[in-house]
């Protein structure tokens, strides 16, 4: 059985991910925090422990893009 933890995030992004997500694959906030996070892993695995700079601007962009980061 797979065992989970609590991530905390801001009321007015959680709202905003769920506008994001409406018609997507995604069915919750959860879902794509899990997608996203298991994405930045695998990118890291991938490349020997350490992203390039491209790699790191590319994934800070797209969690800006949803919000993530300012």
């Amino acid at each position: 059985m797979t065992e989970y933890t609590t991530v905390s995030i801001p009321k007015e992004l959680a709202a905003r991910v769920e506008e994001t997500i409406e018609g997507t694959t995604f069915s919750s906030t959860s879902d794509l925090v899990r997608f996203l996070l298991r994405s930045i892993v695998i990118q890291h695995q991938r490349s020997g422990g350490e992203l390039s700079d491209a790699e790191f601007q590319e994934i800070a962009d797209n969690l800006r893009d949803l919000g993530y980061l300012k």
